[in-house]
């Protein structure tokens, strides 16, 4: 199976670990442009320091990185959102992973969540519509 992974490059060097492992077990996988350099240079914890935001969006504009993960999604059979915890939010999914699984639902691709769909009120129903499929933190349940 082809799948790109999503999710918070504050989950970089955990994206490496699942592309690795599902690697291992046959499929071909994607991640974020950058990820490499973001665990090596730890360009987002100088990032988190300063503020992000205003960075963040620089860094995807420049790069053009929405529109390169989109291609990927384009190519991909599934996507497998990393969704651990961030900024006191259990299992979080910041607005570009939101966006990217939008993306996919459109697509007709399937989904994958490494975690239960965050509780926040904000996007809650929307992603329970996408169908996403709940892997438990396990991704050998991916086939």
């Amino acid at each position: 199976m082809k799948i790109v992974i999503c999710g918070s490059m504050a989950f970089a060097k955990q994206m490496k670990t699942a592309k690795d492992e599902l690697e291992s077990k046959g499929h071909k996988v994607n991640v974020p442009e950058f990820v490499e350099e973001f665990i090596k240079i730890k360009e987002l914890e100088m990032r988190a320091k300063r503020g992000g935001g205003s960075e963040g969006a620089k860094w995807k504009m420049k790069y053009n990185l929405i529109k390169k993960h989109y291609e990927k999604i384009k190519r991909a059979d599934a996507i497998l959102v990393l969704n651990y915890d961030k900024n006191k939010i259990k299992n979080y999914i910041g607005g570009n992973s939101f966006l990217e699984m939008g993306f996919a639902h459109i697509l007709d691709k399937k989904i994958f969540l490494l975690r239960s769909v965050p509780s926040f009120k904000f996007y809650y129903e929307e992603i329970l519509a996408m169908k996403p499929v709940i892997l438990k933190g396990n991704l050998s349940k991916i086939k």
